[in-house]
C-alpha cells in the first residue's frame, strides 16, 4: 500500500537542499510522487497518511566510508598518541592497524558479527540507510575472506543497505615485512579475485601511503580489479601525497578518501575524471591532525564532497554521521548544506549509487525523519541526533 506523509519540511536535496512543504507519497520501495497536498493524484486518494507534525525530512543517510568488522580495541594507542607518539610510529612499533589484525585473526566469524551487528545498529540508529564496509583487518586470504563473508551477513540480519569492498591492501602484515610486492602477488591479488568470485564484494580500495603501499604496487591490484569490472576507490594522501588521487583517477574512481595532503594536480585529476573525494574529519580529529584536506580548492573545482565516519579501532572509533558533519563543517569549514550533500547525494556517487541520495520520483524510499525544522541543525548539534524515525524501503522501522 502507498504511504502519504504531509505536514513535514522535505529536504528533497534537488538544487541545493531543496526545501518543500508539500506532500510526498511512497509506493513500494520507491518514491512515487512529490507535491503540493492539493494538487494529489487520485489514485493515491487512499494512501495511509502520515501527519509528521512539521518535522525535518530528509533523505536516509549514506555513510560511504567505514571499517566496522573487527575485534578488539586501540585504547592504549589512543593514549600513547595523547603522550606525543605519531600515527606512523605507533604503527611502525607494531600497533595500529597490526594491532587489529592481530585481534581480528584471533576472533571467529560468529565473534566478529556479533560485534559488527553493534556496531552497525549504533550508524542505524543515526539515520543511516546506506552503509559501506571495507576488510583490511585480516590480511590472509582466508581471514579477508572471513570479514568479508560477515560483512554481508550484516545486510541480510539488519534494514541496511550494504556495499562490501576489498581492502585487502590496507597494511603488510608481519610475515611479509619488507616484501610488500610479495604480499601483493599471495595475498591482496588471490584473495581479490577469490572474493569476486563468491560474489562478496562490489568495489577495491588500498591504502596508498609511506606505512603501507606504493602507487605502483596499488596499480597492480586496481589492473586485476579493472579486468574483474570492480570500481575502485582509494585511501590516498592521509599522511603525505604519493600522488595516489592522481593514479585513482586514471582508473575513473569512485571516490579519493582521506586526501589531506592532496596538491592541485589531485583536485585537477578528481575533476577531470569525476570522482568525489570523501571527507574523514573522525580521523582528523582522532590524530590531531593538522594539515586540512583543500576544500576550497576542491569546491571550486566542482569535486562533489562526501563525508563519512570511517569508524575503525584506531584512528576514527566515530558512529555518528551527524558528529561526522559537525566535524566537516568546525574543523574544515565545510557548509551545512556541503555537508548533507555529504551524506546524501555525494556519498551515493561515492558509492557509485544513482538510486538514492534525493528524495525524486522512482529514488529509493528511504528517508530520515528528524527532530528538527531546517536541515543545518543536522550539523549544528554536537553529539546530538535528533532523529524522529527512519523510513526503510518504504516503511517505518519497528
Amino acid at each position: 500500500m502507498a504511504i502519504l506523509l504531509q505536514n513535514a519540511i522535505f529536504a528533497t536535496m534537488v538544487g541545493g537542499y531543496g526545501l518543500h512543504e508539500g506532500a510526498v507519497v511512497l509506493e513500494g520501495d520507491k518514491v512515487a510522487w512529490i507535491g503540493a497536498l492539493a494538487a494529489l493524484p487520485a489514485r493515491f486518494a487512499n494512501a495511509a497518511r502520515h501527519d509528521l507534525g512539521g518535522r525535518l525530512v530528509t533523505p536516509a543517510l549514506i555513510d560511504c566510508h567505514s571499517h566496522i568488522v573487527f575485534a578488539g580495541d586501540r585504547a592504549a594507542e589512543f593514549e600513547l598518541r595523547l603522550n606525543g607518539a605519531s600515527y606512523a610510529e605507533v604503527a611502525q612499533a607494531g600497533g595500529g592497524i597490526l594491532s587489529t589484525v592481530r585481534a581480528t585473526r584471533a576472533a571467529s566469524e560468529a565473534e566478529l558479527l556479533a560485534a559488527s551487528l553493534a556496531r552497525a545498529d549504533q550508524i542505524i540508529a543515526g539515520g543511516v540507510a546506506t552503509l559501506e564496509i571495507k576488510s583490511g583487518y585480516g590480511l590472509t586470504l582466508a581471514d579477508e575472506l572471513k570479514l568479508l563473508r560477515v560483512a554481508r551477513e550484516i545486510g541480510r540480519q539488519r534494514a541496511i543497505n550494504l556495499r562490501v569492498t576489498h581492502l585487502a591492501a590496507h597494511a603488510i602484515p608481519p610475515e611479509y615485512q619488507s616484501r610488500a610486492d610479495a604480499y601483493i602477488d599471495e595475498v591482496a591479488i588471490p584473495s581479490l579475485r577469490a572474493a569476486h568470485a563468491e560474489g562478496l564484494i562490489d568495489a577495491v580500495d588500498a591504502f596508498c601511503e609511506t606505512i603501507a603501499f606504493s602507487p605502483a604496487q596499488v596499480e597492480r591490484l586496481f589492473l586485476v580489479a579493472q579486468e574483474l569490472g570492480l570500481p575502485v576507490k582509494l585511501h590516498a594522501e592521509q599522511l603525505s601525497d604519493l600522488k595516489g588521487a592522481v593514479l585513482a583517477a586514471r582508473f575513473a574512481a569512485l571516490s579519493a578518501d582521506h586526501i589531506e595532503y592532496m596538491a592541485a594536480d589531485g583536485v585537477a585529476a578528481l575533476a577531470s575524471a569525476g570522482s568525489v573525494a570523501v571527507i574523514l574529519p573522525g580521523a582528523f580529529y582522532t590524530l590531531r591532525e593538522t594539515q586540512i584536506p583543500p576544500i576550497a580548492a576542491l569546491r571550486a573545482a566542482g569535486v562533489p564532497m562526501a563525508v563519512a565516519t570511517d569508524y575503525n579501532p584506531g584512528s576514527a572509533p566515530l558512529a555518528s554521521l551527524t558528529l561526522a558533519m559537525n566535524m566537516a563543517c568546525t574543523l574544515f569549514r565545510m557548509t551545512p548544506l556541503e555537508a548533507l550533500q555529504g551524506t546524501t547525494l555525494h556519498a551515493a556517487r561515492a558509492l557509485g549509487l544513482a538510486d538514492r541520495g534525493q528524495i525524486a520520483v522512482g529514488q529509493r524510499a528511504d528517508l530520515a525523519i528528524w527532530a528538527a525544522r531546517h536541515p543545518a541543525e543536522l550539523s549544528y548539534r554536537i553529539g546530538a541526533t535528533p532523529l524522529h524515525a527512519r523510513i526503510f524501503g518504504g516503511r517505518f522501522d519497528a
